[in-house]
């Protein structure tokens, strides 16, 4: 299961780099659609069953990360969006990661307005 979400990666780089991407932009365009994708699957409740049949070989990639991130959120939110989907959210993937964004949005941000 691990080496099929890495096959898939692999097919939508090579599919950035031939619309024209470089390198880098087809780098960070699979990576942001690879964690859009696992957290959708996360949200239809597709994840799950991913990683029943899958285990680790789910877990370990990108994907799992945006499972970490959205199952928390997606567990709590009949509490509403600011106290339960927002508040639990980072929960299981832990308050590093919500600096980690927080600085990396800020620092795209600068250097977005420098340049």
């Amino acid at each position: 299961v691990g080496g099929l979400i890495c096959l898939i990666a692999q097919a939508l780089f090579g599919y950035f780099q031939q619309l024209g991407y470089s390198f880098e932009a087809a780098s960070s365009a699979t990576s942001m659609t690879m964690v859009f994708g696992g957290a959708l699957a996360t949200g239809l409740g597709l994840y799950d069953r991913l990683t029943k049949i899958g285990g680790a070989g789910a877990i370990i990639p990108i994907t799992g990360f945006a499972n970490s991130i959205v199952a928390p959120a997606m567990e709590y939110r009949k509490e509403g969006f600011v106290f339960g989907i927002g508040a639990r959210m980072f929960t299981v993937a832990g308050p590093v990661l919500t600096y980690g964004f927080i600085t990396s949005v800020l620092i795209g941000l600068i250097l977005f307005y420098i340049s």
